[in-house]
């Protein structure tokens, strides 16, 4: 397999309605799941969950969301560069439908699973907002739905946003075996926004490199806005931001772990590098943003 199995440029992924629909038939896996969906002022769109359950995450702007008898208001945000979002929780086998009045672009996360939880609205204020590195490698992470966080069967996820020049998802590590206590396996989707500047558009890069488990990916994407990567094994990272233009990417991961954790291995010739963040200050620029509540956490 080749890289471009692995990364899927800004509308190469786009299915219907969906500026990006990757499901686990697409991605030749079992569980995760994303889309990304635009909708002009006044649009709406109607889903049926099927066997998946999804986050309703706005990107830009608000949205309604009526599922199950219920109608959650989704306050959104101007961008991911602005602002911690709400978002809604879509059980499995449930109908669900979307309206937005200013329009806007909201991410649904999913993954397939048994479990069938209820509905609910996730407010921002009870996002917890972690601050994860030191100096160059530091970076943001907005935990909405990080297991521990916010209760669902199979389905992780959470947002990362890295300051301009910085590293992130570093040391390289990976996921992709049942190792109890040791390490998780889950599939992850890595989708990426890039923060423009000076009327030029931003690019930041991606590297995934074989692990000897599964269809050992061997990736290093100049990633663009838009710009989705699939990482069905191996060690991920770096994920760099190119100076000058910060970096948003959306971590959607599910396997089939028993227990819902995410249990990561460093790669054994980086994994030296946490040892030196000790005692070092985080970038000044994090974070971004804070909970609309609350500061970082």
């Amino acid at each position: 397999m080749t890289s471009h199995d692995f990364h899927l440029p800004a509308g190469s992924a786009a299915e219907g309605p969906y500026a990006v629909d990757i499901d686990p038939k697409r991605a030749d896996w079992g569980y995760s799941a994303l889309r990304v969906l635009e909708l002009p002022p006044g649009g709406s769109h109607s889903l049926a969950t099927g066997d998946s359950e999804w986050i309703v995450l706005p990107l830009s702007g608000g949205c309604t969301v009526a599922t199950e008898g219920q109608t959650f208001e989704l306050h959104g945000r101007d961008s991911v560069f602005a602002a911690v979002t709400d978002f809604a929780y879509l059980p499995r086998d449930a109908h669900a439908r979307i309206d937005s009045r200013a329009g806007g672009r909201f991410a649904l996360t999913g993954a397939r699973c048994t479990r069938r939880l209820p509905a609910r609205y996730g407010p921002a204020c009870d996002v917890p907002v972690e601050l994860r590195g030191t100096g160059n490698c530091s970076r943001q992470v907005n935990n909405f739905a990080a297991a521990g966080v916010l209760e669902c069967d199979k389905l992780i996820a959470v947002e990362v946003l890295t300051p301009g020049g910085n590293w992130s998802s570093y040391p390289p590590h990976k996921h992709d075996e049942c190792r109890p206590g040791q390490e998780s396996q889950l599939e992850e989707i890595y989708y990426f926004e890039i923060a423009a500047a000076h009327g030029t558009e931003g690019v930041g890069y991606q590297r995934v490199t074989p692990s000897g488990h599964g269809r050992g990916p061997d990736v290093l994407a100049e990633v663009r806005h838009g710009d989705t990567v699939l990482i069905p094994d191996g060690w991920h990272g770096p994920s760099i931001a190119a100076p000058g233009h910060d970096m948003y990417y959306l971590n959607v991961m599910a396997g089939p772990g028993a227990e819902r954790e995410w249990l990561i291995c460093d790669h054994p010739d980086h994994a030296w590098i946490r040892g030196s963040w000790e005692g070092r200050p985080v970038d000044p620029r994090l974070p971004l943003y804070t909970a609309p509540c609350g500061g970082a956490r």
